[in-house]
């Protein structure tokens, strides 16, 4: 398996377990919804996105928040 393959798999791990998770971090749901980190900082600043602070101040983002803010646009 050459490193090109490796990537791909890995790439393909990181997203199946980001579908199983319940919340995500701003970076990984801009990563979702093809945004940059700074558009999605902003929808949740405007109340667009709904967000909750986690530890150490980290928002999260729920996956059913995520999928309501897609149906909506």
């Amino acid at each position: 398996m050459d490193v090109s393959e490796t990537n791909q798999t890995s790439k393909k791990q990181r997203s199946l377990e980001r579908e199983d998770r319940l919340a995500y971090s701003i970076p990984e749901a801009a990563d979702m919804l093809g945004l940059d980190y700074f558009s999605v900082y902003r929808l949740v600043q405007r109340g667009k996105i709904k967000a909750c602070r986690a530890l150490r101040g980290k928002f999260l983002i729920t996956r059913v928040e995520l999928d309501r803010f897609l149906n909506s646009e």
